[in-house]
């Protein structure tokens, strides 16, 4: 069987997969954008609290993937998608969090202090002139957190969390069989056609989401 006869049997159960990967990914992602951001925001103004951040989430990205799923099953969350989605929430942090940062702190002092001389609160800044301004590093922050997590979730199928990754672990297990190699590559092709679609989709959002003035 050809690769092409082998994605026109499966096309349904391919989407079906797809999805399960999506959802995945989505899940972590809007967990990790919280916490992420609510981190940076938190400690962007304290040299103690930023290298504590910056070094937590930074230690966590360095732990191997499949150790972290295992730790976590240990840990009592069972196998399935669970652990696979605080495991990805964790790996979204780093990225997120020194984004946040980043933009926060190079936001132009000055016009924090106009905005003060206005009457403005320090939330109402934060919410009405920084945020906008750091908003497209912060959501590159986020774009990045999302590429790595896109292909780390592949592996979440050897705690039975779904998504292309069972195709992937299915190919390695039918070595030598014909269809080995279409389930491996439909999976590998699956986790690059999910990215490359989410990236564009950051493409947009930037565009759509920064004030035109900073856009410009």
């Amino acid at each position: 069987m050809t690769f092409w006869e082998y994605l026109g049997r499966n096309w349904d159960d391919l989407l079906l997969t797809g999805r399960d990967h999506l959802v995945i990914v989505a899940v972590s992602m809007v967990l990790g954008t919280v916490i992420g951001l609510t981190l940076g925001v938190l400690s962007y103004r304290n040299d103690r609290a930023r290298t504590l951040a910056l070094g937590v989430t930074g230690t966590i990205l360095t732990i191997p993937s499949l150790a972290l799923y295992t730790l976590l099953v240990g840990f009592g969350l069972g196998l399935g998608t669970l652990p696979v989605v605080v495991a990805l929430t964790l790996y979204s942090l780093l990225p997120i969090v020194r984004n946040t940062i980043t933009g926060l702190r190079g936001v132009d002092p000055a016009i924090v202090e106009s905005a003060q001389g206005m009457g403005m609160g320090r939330w109402q800044r934060l919410f009405r002139i920084e945020i906008p301004i750091a908003w497209p590093v912060i959501l590159t922050g986020v774009r990045i957190s999302t590429m790595v997590i896109v292909g780390i979730a592949a592996l979440g199928a050897i705690v039975n969390a779904g998504g292309f990754g069972t195709l992937i672990f299915d190919g390695l297990r039918r070595i030598g069989s014909p269809v080995a190699v279409n389930l491996a590559l439909a999976g590998t092709l699956g986790v690059v056609l999910l990215g490359l679609m989410l990236d564009a989709l950051f493409i947009l959002l930037t565009r759509f989401t920064t004030p035109r003035g900073i856009r410009d």
